[in-house]
């Protein structure tokens, strides 16, 4: 219905819903956008995480200046027993009276938006891209593998071997949904070390939250292979984060592992 409902509008209104820009202008806008907003934005959130590959974990997490933490409060669909319940609040003040933790989690979400940026860069340049749809609301682009892209790491090799789509708002020029498929194994050294099979998938959902604040909403990662020796070096990621509810800035991290008992 919902695909219906589109395509009527698009047919009674075609003049209002589209765009007269080429698809390399709005990727490269969209680019643009997206890494403007991420510099400018410095807002921190309470949510639900939800892990669904694994065990059904689910994790309350609080965001501060000085870290994250994550509380987690059921598995398997059960709450925590009491024990269980105390030994993470345990972990936790561990974690908040760490230098050392709280150091290697600031490096490793540092390195985080590093990779992040650097693969929003890579978007225009990886992928060929086509309108593929578009209504009032929203423009899916088609990408496809760009032949002439000589890809700089391994990273960024991975990526430019998917095609799929890519949704931006066109009023915000903020992406929505990012969602790909690889489209031929991906060999390192050169198959001697591993191999990461074709038909490998992902999905990003972004929503906004509050106005020009938005967030990755779910992760879905669904990439196998096998490393030297048979290891797998595959990713299995299915993750959903929800009830965001904003920060104070000055909150400290023993105030964070308060918040994180509950989500009222």
């Amino acid at each position: 219905m919902v695909v219906l409902g589109g395509a009527m509008l698009m047919a009674l209104s075609p003049l209002r819903a589209q765009d007269t820009r080429s698809p390399d202008e709005i990727i490269r806008k969209a680019v643009k956008t997206e890494l403007a907003a991420d510099h400018a934005d410095h807002s921190l959130w309470r949510y639900r995480d939800e892990h669904k590959e694994a065990d059904d974990s689910v994790s309350i997490v609080v965001q501060t200046k000085y870290g994250s933490v994550s509380r987690l409060i059921s598995k398997g669909g059960q709450p925590l027993s009491e024990a269980a319940a105390q030994a993470e609040d345990q972990r936790i003040q561990n974690f908040i009276h760490d230098p050392a933790k709280l150091a290697k989690q600031k490096r490793d979400g540092a390195q985080d938006d590093k990779n992040a940026t650097e693969l929003l860069n890579m978007l225009p340049e990886a992928f060929t891209w086509t309108v593929q749809s578009e209504d009032a609301k929203d423009i899916t682009l088609r990408f496809a593998r760009n032949p002439h892209f000589n890809p700089p790491d391994m990273q960024s090799r991975v990526m430019s071997t998917m095609e799929g789509e890519l949704v931006v708002d066109r009023k915000q020029n903020r992406i929505v949904t990012l969602r790909g498929r690889l489209t031929q194994d991906v060999l390192i050294g050169w198959g001697i070390l591993g191999r990461l099979h074709a038909g490998g998938t992902f999905r990003v959902e972004r929503r906004e939250l509050e106005p020009g604040l938005w967030q990755i909403t779910q992760t879905y990662v669904n990439i196998q292979g096998k490393a030297l020796f048979f290891k797998s070096i595959g990713q299995q990621q299915d993750e959903v984060q929800s009830d965001f509810t904003r920060v104070p800035p000055d909150t400290t991290l023993e105030q964070a592992a308060e918040m994180s008992k509950s989500l009222n």
